[in-house]
């Protein structure tokens, strides 16, 4: 990615084209930024990354003929829940399945009828070999404003896993699966590599840190901001939008009649967290060819999240008090 470009500017330099949402988060899957550097020491290689040189006429001509896209709304049509995960995955798997590069998605291993070992994401065929490959897209905040922030700081909007347990279960577990006996029955032929492909955003409290190396995030990796309700900024001159949790994925752009006025954000936002309601992701739009396209994104979190954080990640870490 350009230097000093946003991961938003550089989507809407290169696809703004794209109106069809699902195309749109398909073109920010396969064209983001890797979240994890595939060149940290600690990754040991282990981090995919994936690269399309067709990639712009392939997305143009689904996009652009009515029974490609059909095909894709129709496969997404199919999903057993509106869970974001599963729908990051089901538009990868359209992807590799429709660029004959699929040899099997979602394969459960179990080791007896009741005892389930794992799941392999994708199996591929890529250069003529068979690789496993696992697929995660995460969207962590920074749960400290140290200047040297551990894995386990990156923590998820619901608190349930963190960037550090989240890559032991990656490294560990996960990508170890065609090692397990249960495993050799879904395998027509010995796994050339396991690897991650991991995408997401990092959210951050105050201005973004230059991450230590150590940490193994990209420099790339695509950023946001976090802020509790109270210390919420709204920019007057701006639009906002509080994005589905479908449109997670890619930058926004949104119609006009979908967009908010900083004071109905404002108002939304309230009546939101007036519930005892979990994080919103809102996204500040610029207003371009009569759409807003969004230029930043950050979550609004309730005001005792930060401390609930904090609790969660000691429970965690056992790091003391």
């Amino acid at each position: 990615m350009t230097p000093g470009v946003t991961c938003q500017e550089q989507f809407h330099r290169r696809w703004n084209h794209l109106q069809d949402p699902h195309v749109r988060a398909l073109a920010w899957l396969l064209d983001a930024p890797d979240l994890l550097d595939p060149l940290a020491a600690q990754w040991q290689g282990r981090i995919a990354t994936y690269v399309d040189a067709d990639l712009a006429p392939w997305l143009n001509a689904l996009e652009q003929e009515p029974q490609k896209l059909q095909d894709l709304h129709d496969y997404i049509g199919s999903l057993p829940s509106t869970r974001l995960g599963l729908y990051a995955e089901k538009l990868l798997a359209f992807y590799f399945e429709r660029r004959q590069l699929l040899v099997a998605h979602s394969v459960q291993v179990r080791a007896s009828k009741n005892d389930t070992v794992g799941e392999f994401d994708f199996l591929l065929r890529l250069n003529g070999a068979l690789v496993h490959w696992e697929f995660a897209s995460k969207f962590y905040l920074l749960a400290t404003s140290g200047a040297s922030p551990q894995a386990d700081d990156f923590i998820g909007r619901d608190m349930a896993d963190s960037l550090g347990s989240k890559m032991q279960k990656l490294l560990h577990q996960q990508l170890t699966l065609s090692l397990h006996p249960a495993a050799q029955a879904h395998l027509s032929e010995p796994i050339e590599a396991a690897q991650a492909l991991v995408k997401g955003w990092l959210f951050y409290p105050e201005e973004p840190l230059s991450l230590p190396p150590a940490l193994g995030v990209s420099a790339n990796a695509c950023r946001g901001y976090w802020s509790s309700l109270s210390a919420l900024q709204l920019d007057p001159a701006a639009m906002y939008w509080i994005l589905p949790r479908q449109s997670w994925l890619a930058p926004a752009k949104v119609a006009p009649g979908d967009m908010l006025t900083p004071i109905d954000a404002r108002v939304a936002l309230s009546q939101h967290f007036a519930n005892d309601a979990g994080p919103l992701l809102l996204a500040t739009l610029r207003l371009e060819d009569g759409s807003g396209l969004e230029t930043s994104r950050g979550f609004v979190v309730p005001d005792d999240w930060a401390a609930r954080a904090a609790a969660r990640r000691r429970l965690r870490t056992g790091a003391p008090a």
